[in-house]
């Protein structure tokens, strides 16, 4: 006989949360197999597109994970949580981040200001810009979460720091440094955004499955507001947390409105 299912929100997106309250309530363990897609289909009455919608659903709440030919999978969900903190702090010229461990040798190539960089650098893709690019393969020593960290490094720039261009590699918080010895008032922004990872950044960060990557990309902006660099971290995003001071800034002055005639 199939469940019931009122039909006033997205019908995978019910299902999905039928199965998440199961899951929680222990009616599947952790290390469970799923009902495939066919069991889903007669069990709720759903069409197959909707019962892979759900699982899909259940993958990006990270709930489950998928097995290649074996289906899906309920995930121990006493799994820790890396909580990455964000906070830069300052002290003279002297930069600190939160620091992470080292799992490999970073690697230095030199690349075109392309897509989301070149929109983040303020550089026009047409322009081919050159800049280095420092990847590192970082893991957090609290969970061993992988961690993959980037940093963009526009020429023009370090052409204006000679460190930067000795050592693109160097701890970011050594980056700063050098931009605000080359004359630099440093200013940052960050942009997070999550999506499903390709199959290489699964391997990089040792993901089982396709479940979504949490990205953010930080931009380091020096005097007159100009972007310096750009870094994108990488990390499974089911198992993080960002974790960011907030300092509040001064609002802006509020404009006169005219006076009525």
């Amino acid at each position: 006989m199939a469940r019931e299912i009122i039909r006033h929100n997205a019908i995978y997106m019910q299902v999905a949360d039928q199965l998440a309250q199961a899951i929680t309530a222990g009616e599947y363990e952790a290390g469970s197999k799923l009902p495939s897609e066919t069991e889903l289909m007669e069990t709720y009455g759903i069409s197959r597109p909707t019962a892979r919608a759900a699982v899909s659903e259940l993958r990006t709440m990270g709930l489950v994970e998928s097995r290649h030919g074996r289906g899906s999978f309920v995930r121990p969900q006493s799994a820790p949580t890396s909580a990455l903190a964000r906070t830069i702090t300052r002290s003279g010229k002297r930069y600190g981040v939160p620091e992470l461990e080292a799992k490999e040798q970073p690697c230095v190539t030199r690349v075109h200001v392309l897509g989301t960089h070149a929109e983040l650098l303020q550089r026009r893709e047409e322009d081919a810009d050159d800049a280095f690019s420092a990847d590192h393969l970082m893991t957090d020593p609290g969970t061993g979460a992988r961690i993959s960290h980037r940093v963009i490094i526009p020429l023009d720039v370090a052409s204006e720091a000679p460190a930067l261009a000795e050592t693109p590699d160097a701890p970011v918080a050594d980056l700063y440094a050098h931009l605000a010895e080359a004359g630099h008032t440093l200013t940052w922004q960050e942009y997070v955004t999550a999506r499903t990872p390709l199959p290489d950044e699964r391997e990089v960060l040792g993901l089982t499955d396709a479940s979504p990557i949490l990205i953010t990309y930080r931009v380091t902006y020096g005097t007159g507001d100009r972007p310096l660099l750009c870094e994108e971290l990488h990390t499974a995003a089911a198992r993080s947390r960002l974790v960011y001071r907030i300092t509040p800034e001064k609002a802006p002055a509020k404009r006169p409105r005219p006076a009525k005639s």
